[in-house]
């Protein structure tokens, strides 16, 4: 041993140490981790063969129905554009299941990254465990989730949605924290004066009030997810990041610029419908969310009848 460098060697095998602990995971609780892939394998099955097999035509109509319902004519003519762009290139089906997975993703997000966030604004010893773990998670490189989760999940659509959660999940739990923890004491004590209680007052007035910054960290969820399709094409992942792990792998230009276009047009998409969602009611003209957009017009025709 050259005691001027002893760092050349290695004292402490923390990598023989995760591979065994790794192995003998996988073979004594494989069966666990199959048991969890089957709810995102039947939410992504759903989405992706309801956005591939309906007719392109009637999707692209849905998406920009949903975009004029939540943004207006400005915000749906932006998505009928950059769609149809997506369509005009080749792209439509890759771009339908990156849809898919993403939306996957936002469902698995929010289902426990929401309650999560509401328990750590409540507790603050809780927050204080909760922490240093979401840091961890959004400091580990995107990479790293890779090894593990093919060991555990094997390959595949299924096992590019875990990954994708567990990479995108960490800001909607901050966010959610940060909108309940953000609601005025004196909203919250009127609540309580008139006899509301915890749960009436979380779900009428703090949620209410949280949901702006809560759909910011469901809407920065979706930004990762989408930054992720390509990493996660490396584990056999379909989709947009596939075409471009492909286009590279074959110094293909032309196939690497249509995926990496697809992913900006439906990164354009997904992020102004999203932040469209969370839009508070005194900034829609204090009018509920059936009263403008498609659906306003409809109830309008009706009503004149």
């Amino acid at each position: 041993m050259d005691i001027y460098n002893i760092f050349d060697t290695e004292w402490i095998p923390v990598g023989a140490w995760v591979d065994t602990a790794l192995q003998w995971v996988v073979s004594e609780f494989r069966f666990v981790f199959q048991a969890i892939k089957v709810p995102f394998d039947i939410v992504l099955r759903a989405l992706q063969q309801t956005l591939i097999g309906a007719p392109d035509l009637l999707v692209y109509a849905i998406i920009v129905g949903i975009a004029w319902q939540a943004g207006g004519r400005k915000l749906a003519l932006l998505c009928a554009a950059a769609l149809l762009g997506i369509g005009l290139m080749g792209a439509w089906e890759p771009a339908m299941t990156t849809l898919s997975i993403v939306l996957t993703c936002v469902i698995f997000c929010s289902a426990v990254g929401i309650p999560l966030g509401i328990a750590a604004a409540k507790s603050e010893r809780f927050w204080t465990v909760l922490r240093p773990i979401l840091d961890l998670m959004q400091t580990i490189p995107s990479f790293v989730y890779l090894v593990p989760i093919v060991m555990l999940f094997s390959i595949g659509n299924v096992s590019g949605v875990i990954v994708t959660c567990i990479y995108a999940l960490a800001p909607v739990v901050r966010l959610t924290n940060l909108g309940i923890r953000q609601v005025r004491s004196d909203m919250v004590e009127a609540s309580n004066a008139f006899g509301a209680s915890k749960r009436q007052t979380l779900v009428k007035v703090e949620l209410p009030l949280a949901m702006p910054t809560i759909m910011a960290g469901v809407n920065q969820t979706v930004m990762l997810a989408l930054s992720m399709s390509v990493v996660s094409s490396m584990i056999s992942v379909t989709g947009l990041g596939q075409m471009v792990l492909r286009g590279i792998g074959r110094l293909d230009m032309g196939l690497a610029t249509v995926g990496g276009l697809g992913i900006v047009f439906l990164a354009i998409v997904i992020d102004r419908i999203s932040q469209s969602f969370g839009t508070s009611a005194r900034d829609r003209g204090h009018m509920k969310w059936y009263e403008t957009g498609p659906v306003g017009l409809v109830l309008g025709l009706i009503g004149r009848k």
